[in-house]
């Protein structure tokens, strides 16, 4: 029995060490095949953010494998058990909007009807969720005397296109129309996202836009959001393809994962084969490379002609046309009427040229624009944000933007 133990001892030892060892040895591999520009300041930081989104990644996969739940649900799961911090200058409630969950920040100084800012997640619409933008919120709130509002919409695989971005449309909605019940001067709203987040954030205005029973929206704040599934390869895509966080192909993995609420076959989609020629004619007044400025096509940037078109997977896509997706695609009618917007790009983002697009967009039909440019930046540079060992250290400085513009509204 003492052989069998010790035996039993061994074994549990050794499989501890391989495992140890073996995820070390896929970190390593994992590490050397990533491209961190010479132009990113602090590489180190990226690669740990790196290493804890694939961490993060392997272990919802576990999730998956085990029949325990779909992989973008246990990454959803895992942001909801990190405990909200406190703040003392706030006060947060969990609401309803129209049966949307919602979380309120309030500024617990007295004061005048405020600001609002609807606040919306990133997570490509699979595991976006209010606990991801709490550090937003709060900063938010508390530098701009805002009330924030943070939507807690559905999320695909379960809930596809265009549930998740008509539920932020719906509390937005929501909050317009009862603004004063929570403090806020309706005519003072703005609405803020990141990545698609931002996506959302830009949907939200453009179908609100023309509503004439609500209060127009005062402003919106895009932070390196995407908002296009025509070209895959526009310079930030082909030079940053291989860029973490947003690496191209995780990119187009999230996006029709949201799109159709299934995995599908992604090399075609990689080299374009999805648009039809008519589509290509229609759409090449907004989305052209010969619009993104020359200096941002100096790290490699080859033009490419797509791949032969695929009407099967120009049918499994072709709701992307949709502007609610892709909102660098709504008419000139629908952009003109958009509210002032603060534009936050990345160097080293492969969505990066999305944003330059549509800044040309709304400066060609009349929309003010901050546009604040981060040289060494790249997608997903707030992971970390209020986390001293984590947050990016340049990350407040360029935040500052954000608040200026807010506080100018």
């Amino acid at each position: 029995m003492a052989f069998l133990a010790t035996l039993g001892m061994l074994v549990l030892y050794a499989s501890l060490f391989i495992l140890v060892f073996g995820i070390a040895g896929l970190i390593y591999y994992d590490q050397t095949r990533i491209h961190i520009p010479p132009g990113i300041e602090y590489p180190g930081k990226l690669r740990i953010y790196h290493s804890i989104i694939q961490f993060l990644g392997f272990w919802a996969l576990v999730c998956e494998k085990l029949g325990i739940c779909h992989r973008y649900k246990a990454i959803a799961t895992f942001y909801k058990v990190i405990p909200l911090k406190k703040s003392p200058a706030l006060i947060t409630k969990n609401l309803l909007f129209e049966d949307i969950p919602v979380r309120v920040y309030w500024p617990k100084t007295t004061s005048g009807n405020r600001k609002g800012v609807v606040v919306i997640a990133a997570g490509a619409g699979l595991f976006g969720n209010i606990y991801m933008v709490d550090h937003h919120c709060r900063y938010i709130a508390e530098k701009t005397d805002s009330v924030a509002v943070a939507i807690g919409f559905r999320l695909a695989p379960d809930h596809p296109f265009p549930i998740p971005v008509m539920d932020c449309c719906t509390a937005t909605t929501h909050f317009l129309k009862n603004a004063e019940e929570y403090g806020v001067d309706p005519n003072r709203i703005a609405v803020f996202g990141e990545c698609s987040g931002g996506t959302f954030a830009t949907a939200v205005c453009q179908h609100l836009a023309t509503k004439k029973d609500l209060p127009k929206l005062r402003g919106q704040v895009l932070i390196y959001p995407v908002l296009q599934a025509m070209d895959f390869n526009l310079p930030s895509y082909q030079q940053n393809q291989s860029v973490p966080i947003l690496f191209k192909k995780r990119a187009l993995r999230f996006g029709t994962m949201y799109l159709t609420g299934k995995r599908i076959n992604l090399e075609g989609l990689m080299k374009n084969a999805h648009v039809p020629r008519h589509l290509w004619a229609k759409y090449r007044k907004w989305i052209n490379p010969d619009y993104i400025p020359e200096e941002f096509k100096g790290r490699g940037y080859v033009p490419m002609e797509p791949a032969p078109f695929s009407q099967e997977l120009y049918e499994i896509c072709k709701k992307g046309e949709d502007p609610m997706f892709a909102p660098l695609l709504a008419e000139d009618d629908i952009i003109r009427q958009l509210p002032k917007t603060f534009l936050l790009t990345c160097e080293y983002d492969t969505v990066r040229d999305d944003g330059i697009l549509y800044k040309k967009r709304l400066e060609d039909n009349g929309v003010p624009v901050t546009w604040h440019h981060i040289k060494e930046g790249f997608h997903g540079i707030t992971y970390g944000f209020e986390n001293r060992l984590l947050e990016y250290p340049t990350l407040r400085s360029h935040y500052e933007h954000v608040i200026c513009f807010l506080n100018n509204l």
